[in-house]
């Protein structure tokens, strides 16, 4: 039955946020509706075809909790002594395809880390709580770091704008393989850019724009303006070398036990010494994890592990899955976060780290279903 299943979801979660009590954890609660504000800031109109949003009169435009953790960061931000432990229990929101069997609303048990004395320690010390809470189901590991990847975008000799643009769709792999090919110069500007563009450098920009009439939509004249200029100043930019984008493609291939991985990020920061501090920040943690108990260089590393999942991790991530039920979602997953704290901190920061675990997912590998 529907309640003896709810029953057996809400054991398991407590069992969890118990554990993470445990080893030190604050349990703390959110509201269940956000300022939709926050997150379009964050994630931008995106965050539409995931999140439930709706509006009242007085408090505007509201979205149903999508995850813990951004209100877990704007409550410690705010009030928080250092370093602190949390945890949760409780269950969020998210819209989900057609084609999928998987619940729009579900728990989520988490653990959330402040703490910036020692971040690879942290790293470790999250990762280890929950490799040895997850031990007895004997889940698949995964394991990542999108900070070499954002690293190996800072180390490209383009233009600011450029490098804004690629962090900024990290997180989407096909339009950051189509920008990165654009920028790159192996394929071209878009058409509609491209006479734009001849269009102004024939009338000028004034009488392209009184030729076009009226304006619609959001924008402003002087936004139109910045855009044109924007869009001159790209065009004027020479591409990015083949080296150079032969190394991001390669960054973005590296894949293999953490070890392996760590070998092959040395060698390229022979000929791009960017990548060196990466590297350094990868022996450090696997040091941190060796001393949890954990064998680092033998876990199963992916540089782009997480991009289409765990939109707001910038270092360390993670993730715990059912080797032999690809039906279910991630049972668990986490990783650092230091750049949405700097987001959410009006003007300060901390570093953090966390995860969370689904505690409908493991009942459902434990007894078929979903």
């Amino acid at each position: 039955m529907k309640n003896d299943r709810r029953g057996r979801i809400k054991q398991q979660a407590n069992a969890l946020s118990d554990a993470f009590v445990a080893a030190g954890a604050l349990p703390v609660e959110t509201d269940s509706l956000m300022a939709a504000e926050v997150l379009l800031d964050l994630y931008g109109e995106d965050i539409r075809a995931r999140a439930f949003v709706t509006h009242d009169a007085e408090m505007g435009e509201q979205v149903l909790r999508p995850d813990f953790t951004v209100p877990i960061v704007q409550r410690h931000m705010s009030e928080g002594a250092e370093p602190a432990r949390y945890t949760y229990n409780g269950p969020v929101w998210r819209k989900q395809p057609r084609s999928s069997n998987a619940s729009s609303e579900y728990i989520q048990v988490g653990y959330e880390l402040f703490d910036r004395a020692n971040p690879a320690q942290a790293d470790a010390e999250v990762f280890a709580l929950f490799s040895n809470i997850l031990k007895p189901h004997q889940l698949r590991i995964a394991t990542g770091d999108i900070g070499i990847l954002l690293a190996a975008i800072a180390a490209l000799n383009t233009t600011d704008r450029r490098k804004a643009a690629l962090r900024r769709h990290v997180w989407r792999p096909e339009r950051f393989v189509r920008l990165l090919e654009r920028f790159g110069g192996q394929t071209g500007a878009l058409e509609h850019r491209v006479q734009l563009l001849k269009q102004v450098a024939a009338k000028g920009v004034e009488t392209v724009l009184q030729e076009a009439g009226p304006l619609h939509g959001v924008r402003t004249r002087a936004e139109v303006l910045e855009r044109i200029e924007v869009l001159e100043q790209d065009a004027a930019a020479a591409p990015i070398s083949a080296a150079e984008v032969d190394m991001l493609e390669t960054v973005l291939e590296l894949k293999g036990t953490a070890g392996a991985v760590l070998g092959k990020l040395r060698e390229l920061a022979v000929d791009f010494p960017a990548l060196g501090a990466s590297a350094d920040i990868m022996q450090t943690r696997h040091a941190a994890l060796q001393a949890k108990g954990i064998e680092a260089e033998a876990l199963p590393f992916e540089v782009s592990f997480g991009r289409t999942t765990l939109e707001y991790y910038d270092g360390f991530v993670f993730g715990f899955f059912a080797e032999n039920r690809p039906d279910l979602p991630i049972i668990a997953s986490g990783g650092r976060y230091d750049a949405l704290t700097r987001v959410l901190g009006q003007g300060r920061d901390i570093a953090a780290v966390g995860g969370i675990i689904r505690p409908e997912a493991l009942i459902a590998m434990q007894e078929g279903g979903l």
